[in-house]
């Protein structure tokens, strides 16, 4: 197979997929499957990396500081599905993660051609969201090279934030060189050659649950895995949250609909009235006396790991 004439992997052919516009909806399907398989393998390598963005982000959230991303196409609409889905899982205000994509919000569901090619789009897009030195950017982009997210990376440095790149082909080095952190799940060449909504895509989205997630539950947005800031906005997180209250303070239903009554609906005060026998004021004070994480106000240890069922 002669050389890629284009040096990022994700624009590389897959030879496992090169006779694909043959192949039966089946042989499809396992082939597919067999690419995927490999994304979480890849991820896996950059798990200090990752491990080192969430303590970053972590850092900027106890500050006051806020987690940006921006990318362009399937990398930017990521980026804005997962700042769009921290509010209702772990109670926080919209600003407090956002996305920003190449083209605005038309891009989200109407590709923007060339939206990505400009630079100083991007910088002008980290200017109007207001990002300042005490937040957290993380540029996402599959290729490591899209210009738009450079210009924000670009942008944000120099206002003083810290920064990471995404990328699932190696960026260029002066762009490894400056940012505080790279992360780069390589994940091979596409099923179809350059679709990074596919394998690098499946990546990004991995990476950025690990980010999110990770730095909120060091700022306390769990109990052990359980959501306990979560905003019972419907009828599902109602009961999520009345089930969490039962579990945890071996209530009844009715006695955690009383709990949760008490402490505003606010699943983590409710807990730490509970646990320490105190109104919603002092529960607030012991947890902001612990970072706001359960576990250090009330002093319960962990439980044991349960093993894995066959």
């Amino acid at each position: 197979m002669p050389p890629a004439l284009d040096p990022r992997i994700t624009e590389h052919r897959n030879p496992r997929t090169a006779g694909i516009d043959l192949a039966s909806p089946l042989e499809i399907v396992d082939l597919m499957n067999a690419e995927d398989a490999r994304v979480a393998a890849a991820v896996a390598t950059q798990r200090e990396p990752v491990a080192r963005v969430i303590t970053l982000v972590e850092a900027a959230f106890r500050a006051g500081g806020r987690l940006f991303y921006a990318g362009a196409g399937t990398s930017g609409r990521l980026g804005v599905l997962d700042a769009s889905e921290c509010p209702p899982t772990f109670g926080v205000e919209p600003t407090m993660v956002q996305g920003i994509i190449a083209g605005g919000l038309p891009a989200l569901t109407r590709s923007q051609e060339g939206a990505e090619d400009r630079p100083e789009d991007g910088a002008a897009a980290i200017d109007a969201a207001g990002l300042n030195a005490h937040d957290v950017l993380v540029g996402i982009a599959a290729s490591g090279t899209t210009p738009f997210v450079r210009g924000a990376l670009a942008r944000a440095r120099a206002l003083g934030a810290r920064t990471a790149i995404l990328a699932c082909t190696p960026p260029p080095a002066d762009l490894v060189a400056a940012v505080d952190v790279a992360i780069v799940p390589v994940t091979g060449p596409e099923v179809v050659t350059g679709s990074t909504r596919l394998k690098a895509g499946t990546a990004t989205k991995l990476v950025l649950n690990m980010i999110t997630t990770g730095a909120m539950i060091r700022v306390g947005k769990t109990f052990g895995n359980l959501m306990v800031d979560l905003k019972a906005s419907n009828a599902k997180l109602t009961d999520r949250s009345e089930r969490i209250v039962m579990e945890v303070c071996a209530l009844d239903r009715d006695g955690a609909r009383a709990l949760l009554a008490r402490a505003g609906g606010l699943v983590k005060r409710a807990i730490v009235m509970h646990a320490l026998a105190l109104d919603a004021a002092q529960a607030d004070d012991a947890l902001a006396r612990a970072g706001g994480v359960v576990r250090r106000a009330t002093g319960q240890a962990p439980p044991p790991v349960a093993p894995e069922r066959a």
